[in-house]
């Protein structure tokens, strides 16, 4: 039997103008009287799913999900080579989410990030941190520039046929180096050439499937299938990438002591190649309150059974909690 609660559909839907030419689609579901809590979705760029609406008790939580900048049902989409990302930025996104909650009318709301969602939840609530009531993230990452180091080097002795794959799908003529590929596909992700903007995208997820393969067997997300959502989800990578995200490196556990009293629950896989163990426990170790969790037959996949039981074990325990 599934851990998961049942679908459900929002009661509420819309698109948040930004006032720079940016709409944030956003939507509520659940109980519209019930505890706020907001989803972070990963990536960057991937966009909110259906599944995350079900990590929380609908009849005690307000669930509140958005589509960040330039992905998913966003406007305008990065899809399209004229978008122009630099208004999307980390510190745009904890603006947007800031902007969210005064429009909903919410004073303090928990937070659930996967993967870079956990990098955003740190963000924000190291600059709100009287805005928020708990947290809780699984595939820990801060997105120090060390970890997308690992993420397209480090990994290579894993997986050698895939990363050969992976630096042979630079185009001959331009050179380079194992810790310059951010770099090179992001150049290729904004070629004038639509079909080479499309095969990098193809490339570039590639690569990405030979961990997420390893971490959810049953196969890849659906939404693979689309080639805007390709184009979407990996411009939007390699701009936060090639950027360090915008952070100071290691600014997100250097702050962590602004986090005191807010209670955490840190959810990692024992197994997840993507995210190693080590980021969550440096976390753990920098932010007393929180708990860190070792799901210890699980990788990066939130789809694990036993990582989505762990998930919604921790938003019930927030559930009916007067804490803060």
């Amino acid at each position: 039997m599934s851990p998961l609660y049942p679908d459900i559909e929002p009661y509420d839907h819309g698109l948040l103008d930004t006032g720079d030419g940016n709409l944030i689609y956003c939507e509520a579901c659940g109980n519209p009287a019930g505890r706020p809590a907001l989803v972070l979705h990963g990536g960057p760029g991937s966009g909110c799913s259906t599944a995350a609406r079900r990590y929380f008790d609908p009849d005690a939580y307000r669930i509140i999900l958005f589509d960040q900048r330039n992905c998913g049902r966003s406007l305008p989409s990065a899809a399209d080579p004229e978008t122009d990302l630099s208004l999307n930025t980390t510190w745009h996104l904890v603006a947007d989410i800031e902007r969210l909650r005064v429009h909903l009318g919410i004073d303090c709301w928990l937070l659930f990030g996967n993967s870079w969602g956990s990098t955003l939840a740190l963000a924000y609530a190291e600059t709100h941190p009287e805005r928020v009531a708990a947290i809780v993230i699984a595939g820990v990452t801060t997105t120090r520039r060390s970890e997308i180091d690992w993420l397209y080097r480090g990994m290579a002795p894993l997986f050698p046929e895939e990363w050969h794959r992976f630096r042979q799908a630079i185009p001959s003529g331009a050179p380079v180096q194992d810790e310059d590929m951010v770099a090179a596909y992001h150049r290729l992700l904004n070629d004038p050439d639509p079909a080479t903007r499309l095969k990098a995208a193809r490339d570039w997820h590639d690569w990405e499937a030979a961990s997420i393969l390893l971490a959810d067997p049953e196969g890849l997300p659906r939404r693979w299938a689309d080639p805007a959502y390709l184009l979407t989800r990996a411009r939007i990578i390699t701009h936060y990438f090639v950027n360090g995200a915008w952070l100071e490196e290691g600014a997100l556990l250097k702050n962590a002591a602004r986090l005191s009293g807010i209670p955490g629950v840190l959810l990692q896989g024992r197994f997840d190649i993507e995210a190693p163990l080590v980021t969550a426990w440096e976390l753990a170790r920098a932010w007393p309150q929180s708990e860190l969790k070792i799901i210890e037959q699980a990788a990066h996949s939130t789809s694990n059974p036993d990582m989505t039981a762990a998930i919604v074990a921790a938003t019930d325990r927030f559930r009916d909690s007067r804490q803060k």
